[in-house]
């Protein structure tokens, strides 16, 4: 059984750049996406992203669109509660590697996090 989990020193679901997420309009409020937009610096990232630690600046008071729960995902995606788990680690798995490579030390340590084995393939919703 895997079970989603954020790890630490990963940061990959910080980089905000709209061109990666076209259909941001389809999940966030109108309000949200101009929240969402104020939040990129010029490199693509979220201005609260500290590169140099890898985590958020604002971690505890960070956007409901930036949480991991069933409520924010069912609001977001129309996504049942019993299918949080294997979304989220999906989404994971796309933007890590997308960000760091599907070989990286990134995408190694977030698959033990969540249980799935070397050589196993990703999930795929």
């Amino acid at each position: 059984m895997t079970t989603w989990q954020c790890v630490k020193s990963c940061g990959a679901c910080c980089y905000l750049n709209p061109e990666e997420r076209p259909d941001l309009d389809r999940y966030l409020t109108p309000d949200q996406l101009q929240l969402y937009l104020s939040l990129i610096g010029a490199d693509g990232w979220c201005i609260h992203y500290d590169a140099s630690d890898r985590r958020c600046r604002i971690y505890s008071t960070r956007p409901d669109f930036c949480r991991v729960t069933a409520a924010t995902f069912e609001a977001m995606f129309d996504l049942d509660p019993a299918d949080l788990n294997d979304f989220a680690i999906d989404c994971c798995q796309q933007h890590i590697g997308d960000r760091y490579g599907e070989e990286s030390p990134e995408m190694a340590r977030f698959n033990q996090a969540v249980g799935v084995s070397p050589g196993e393939e990703p999930l795929s919703l």
